[in-house]
């Protein structure tokens, strides 16, 4: 388990925004390794990992889009029945809050790994670490 930084993008919610935004990630070498978004009716929350977080928010940030930096946990689980009831007991019991995740993995993979944003990251390694 460890920490990442999680950059959340706002976008205006129209057609080849988002491609747009990935397109000068990969001219500028920033690789996407999580990806999720949120769409509302007029704009789009874009939340990725990537494998160079301050250059991807220098980047954005010229390009005039608003960039929001937070820590998530990246969370590895074994691909069977019941790894994310345990995952959101173990926190529950520790009053620490999921406020969203993203992740996947394939049918035939042995595990996946699940982004997490919690109310208190060093409170949910700790007791994720112990269980």
């Amino acid at each position: 388990m460890q920490v990442a930084k999680q950059l959340s993008i706002f976008l205006k919610n129209r057609p080849g925004t988002l491609a747009d935004i990935c397109q000068h990630l990969e001219d500028e070498g920033v690789n996407i390794i999580g990806f999720s978004v949120s769409d509302t009716i007029d704009h789009a929350v874009v939340r990725v990992v990537v494998d160079e977080p301050m250059r991807a928010i220098h980047l954005l940030g010229n390009s005039g889009i608003l960039v929001v930096e937070n820590e998530v946990l990246v969370v590895e689980l074994k691909n069977e029945p019941g790894q994310l009831a345990k995952l959101g007991k173990t926190l529950a019991e520790n009053k620490v809050n999921i406020d969203y995740a993203y992740g996947g993995l394939s049918r035939e993979s042995s595990s996946g790994v699940l982004y997490v944003r919690v109310s208190d990251v060093k409170k949910a390694m700790d007791v994720l670490t112990q269980s």
